[in-house]
């Protein structure tokens, strides 16, 4: 008989979510992942089969996280630009106050592994398309409650906005705060 786990799965998930977002898939190794985890690799491994699938675990956390986020934050009683503008600087100044900058995950594996790994290309791609849709509803709501111009084309600027999330996130790996919410102001000007 073997023995009993002695861990949460969704506590190690998370715990090597960090570490692969910290350090990316390569850069993270087995025993990177035993020790940000607590657990032994063996044991990781027989709880997730190999270190890619915990990635894509990891992977998937990271975006029902993300969208949850997302669409809490959209749904907050402002005007559609301030929503949008609050949103977008809490993505920055959350990178500029890490410990690391280390960016979005997503946008992370998309440089990492994006086109060469099918599983993580699609993953980051449902991520995206989540957030294009969350973002063209807001801009929608804004659209019948008045407070956005009804000739804006909802998706169109949904698009345009994750576009400059994702420049944004790897902004915030070498620019300065100023600089970063100067571009949150030009992006939110379109609404």
């Amino acid at each position: 008989m073997g023995r009993p786990k002695n861990f949460e799965p969704d506590a190690v998930i998370a715990q090597a979510m960090e570490a692969f977002w910290t350090n990316g898939y390569a850069g993270t190794s087995p025993a990177d992942l035993a020790e940000a985890t607590g657990v032994a690799k063996g044991s990781l491994y027989h709880a997730f089969g190999s270190k890619r699938e915990l990635f894509g675990k990891a992977l998937e956390l990271y975006g029902r996280a993300g969208s949850e986020m997302t669409e809490e934050f959209l749904a907050r009683p402002s005007t559609t630009k301030e929503c949008i503008r609050d949103y977008l600087t809490l993505l920055v100044d959350t990178d500029l106050n890490g410990p690391v900058r280390r960016g979005c995950f997503g946008t992370n594996t998309a440089l990492e592994l994006g086109g060469r790994d099918e599983e993580a290309t699609l993953a980051v791609h449902r991520m995206g398309q989540r957030t294009i849709q969350l973002l063209t509803d807001r801009i929608e709501r804004g659209r019948r409650d008045g407070d956005v111009a009804p000739e804006v084309d909802a998706r169109a600027q949904a698009q345009f906005l994750l576009n400059t999330i994702v420049g944004l996130r790897v902004m915030a790996k070498t620019f300065d705060g100023p600089t970063l919410h100067g571009i949150i102001d030009t992006a939110v000007a379109g609404l």
